[in-house]
C-alpha cells in the first residue's frame, strides 16, 4: 500500500500578525507611527463612550499600552485581545481583521499582509461582551 502526503499548506506568519496587531493598536490609541503604513479603525462602545470623567481616555491609553500577552490570554500568539482594570472596572479590547476591500463583510485571507488587510479595534466595557 503507497501513501502519498498532502501538500502542506502554509499558514500566515502568526508573529508578523502579533507585531502588525502591537503596532496599529499603539497608533490607534497612542498615536505612535508604525514603521510601516497599517490600515483600520478604532472603536469604542456607547457605554465606554459615555463614562464620565476620562474613563473613555483611561481605557484607551491602558489598551495602546497593554503588553502582558501570554499563553493563557493570548493562545493563538496574535496579540488580537487584551483585558485591563480602570478604576475597578474590566475593559476588553479586541482586534478583528478584514479583506481591505470586502466593506468589513470578509476575514482577511492574507493576515499577515498589511497591504490587503484592515484592522478593527473595539474597546468595549466587559458587559458589552
Amino acid at each position: 500500500m503507497t501513501t502519498s502526503a498532502l501538500p502542506q499548506t502554509e499558514g500566515p506568519d502568526i508573529a508578523a500578525i502579533a507585531s502588525q496587531n502591537d503596532a496599529f493598536r499603539k497608533l490607534a490609541c497612542l498615536g505612535f507611527a508604525p514603521d510601516q503604513p497599517i490600515a483600520g479603525r478604532m472603536h469604542v462602545t456607547r457605554s465606554l463612550a459615555e463614562a464620565e470623567d476620562g474613563f473613555m481616555a483611561e481605557a484607551v491609553k491602558a489598551a495602546g499600552e497593554f503588553d502582558v500577552f501570554e499563553p493563557e490570554n493570548d493562545p493563538d500568539g496574535r496579540h488580537d485581545f487584551g483585558a485591563v482594570d480602570i478604576r475597578g472596572q474590566k475593559v476588553f479590547w479586541k482586534i478583528d481583521l478584514y479583506e481591505a476591500d470586502s466593506d468589513f463583510r470578509y476575514g482577511a485571507e492574507t493576515p499577515d499582509n498589511p497591504a490587503t488587510t484592515v484592522r478593527v479595534l473595539t474597546i468595549m466595557m466587559a458587559s458589552d461582551w
